[in-house]
């Protein structure tokens, strides 16, 4: 498969909101960066997209603009919608992802997007108000890990 094709694979599965094919796209010890969770490794990029599918909510997601920079680096447009669970809002998301792959497999990926417009869908007045400052974006960074970090230790106590 080449790096098209294996882009293609990941956001069709991510159209799916099949994880487990998502998850087959990375490399074990990949790393992943975007606005909301900031910098991801040591296997949370993989919990994060399982998080993200399970908990989806009135989802699509549409994907263009494949390009592939060199035999590495290729770049992807996509545009996710949904409802924001924890305000019931609708977002539209609208992504740029860089992505690095090794051998057959995604290894660095960041999405790009602008925070201030997804606070403002997703959060509402509060994040017209306070989106665009640090302390706002801080406070949302830190319950999207501890959010993660709680759906990884549940997995981790239905496992044991």
């Amino acid at each position: 498969m080449d790096n098209k094709e294996l882009i293609e694979k990941f956001y069709i599965a991510f159209q799916n909101l099949d994880y487990k094919t998502m998850v087959l796209c990375y490399s074990a010890d990949a790393v992943f960066s975007d606005p909301i969770f900031g910098l991801l490794q040591n296997g949370a990029p993989q919990k994060m997209w399982e998080m993200l599918c399970k908990r989806a909510k009135d989802f699509s997601l549409t994907f263009d603009t494949i390009i592939l920079i060199d035999n590495e680096y290729a770049t992807c447009n996509w545009i996710a919608s949904y409802t924001f669970a924890a305000t019931g809002k609708k977002v539209i998301n609208k992504v740029k992802a860089y992505i690095r792959i090794k051998d057959g497999l995604i290894i660095e990926h960041t999405d790009s997007f602008n925070f201030y417009v997804w606070a403002k869908q997703a959060i509402g007045i509060k994040g017209f108000l306070l989106g665009r400052t640090s302390f706002f974006q801080r406070k949302i960074k830190m319950k999207a890990l501890v959010g993660l970090q709680e759906f990884m230790d549940n997995q981790i106590s239905k496992k044991g």
